[in-house]
């Protein structure tokens, strides 16, 4: 006991035993502690009414643009004198209408034009503005920053100051009612696209391409193989919203497409808004069920590539 007492303190007659010499602790005074025991309930409560009230406010907000789709479905399961009696759940449900579109329009072609021009589009337009962004982004040149400025403002132009002379270019190249002119132009690039992809290749780590020049890759291999795989958030971004944007483009489809033979899913779906109203009767059945069709797409591509959306548009800022 000596030798314990003498190891950790020392000794002092405390009724005829040994004690052990303690630093005395701080503790706080008894009212405040009861204090903050009173707020911690009160500080849950807000907690809980504030989650309570975000998911009430953003249940509000999905139902409002929720409700247009839904809507849009249920009509194109009613029959032409029910489509506007805005009843979600159709009084005669029928199934004709799928059937009917596809022959009363040439629906699967369109489709087919389409998905074709968007391949190209959203192919042609990554990669191009991917090679000009990596050229900004990577490689120093006297000029870079008054190029890249007009680069960015090219954006600023609107888009009927550049529609003659492109239809222009086009007519004279012979390409006019064709699907040429629906993604060939996006083989220059695109401004915004370039902007997006240069900001997230500013990120990545210099030192691993300096690395891999070291070790004997040309260029092109440094931004093939390394600059462009750990591009690929903003890769998927870019690739999503030129499908998105392809694949609901009227304008360039009424200014360039004359034969229904070439009409993409935007140019068809006027036609068939032009084509199914005679004598006051519209069959409002037949467009909105080939809406709901050429809108499918979209939505399962939003849902697949949802994560790399977010992904893609937080990493800059969270790396940056």
């Amino acid at each position: 006991m000596s030798t314990l007492s003498g190891s950790l303190g020392k000794p002092g007659p405390v009724g005829g035993a040994e004690a052990l010499v303690v630093a005395p602790v701080a503790t706080e005074p008894r009212e405040e502690v009861a204090a903050k025991q009173r707020r911690l309930p009160s500080r849950r409560r807000q907690t809980r009414a504030g989650r309570v009230l975000t998911v009430i406010a953003l249940t509000a907000v999905g139902v409002v643009f929720l409700y247009p789709f839904v809507w849009l479905v249920s009509a194109s399961f009613k029959p032409r004198g029910e489509v506007f009696d805005n009843r979600l759940i159709p009084e005669t449900f029928i199934l004709d209408n799928y059937v009917q579109v596809w022959q009363e329009a040439p629906l699967a072609l369109w489709l087919t034009n389409t998905l074709l021009v968007t391949v190209l589009a959203a192919t042609t337009v990554t990669l191009s503005s991917a090679m000009v962004a990596w050229g900004f982004a990577y490689y120093r040149f006297r000029g870079r920053g008054p190029l890249f400025a007009l680069v960015l403002g090219s954006m600023m132009l609107p888009g009927a100051v550049t529609m003659i002379p492109t239809f222009l270019i086009w007519n004279s190249l012979g390409t006019v009612n064709t699907l040429i002119p629906m993604w060939a132009h996006n083989l220059f690039g695109s401004a915004f696209y370039i902007f997006l992809l240069r900001q997230f290749m500013l990120s990545l780590p210099r030192d691993l391409f300096d690395a891999a020049r070291v070790d004997g890759a040309n260029p092109w291999q440094v931004f093939w193989r390394i600059g462009l795989p750990l591009s690929r958030p903003a890769i998927a971004v870019t690739l999503v919203f030129e499908v998105q944007a392809v694949w609901t483009d009227l304008m360039r489809s009424l200014i360039y497409l004359r034969d229904s033979a070439n009409f993409t899913v935007p140019r068809g779906l006027k036609a068939l808004v032009d084509n199914f109203g005679f004598g006051g009767e519209w069959h409002w059945e037949i467009l909105v069920t080939a809406s709901v069709i050429t809108t499918i797409p979209m939505i399962v591509l939003f849902f697949v590539a949802q994560k790399h959306i977010i992904e893609g548009v937080t990493a800059g800022g969270v790396k940056g």
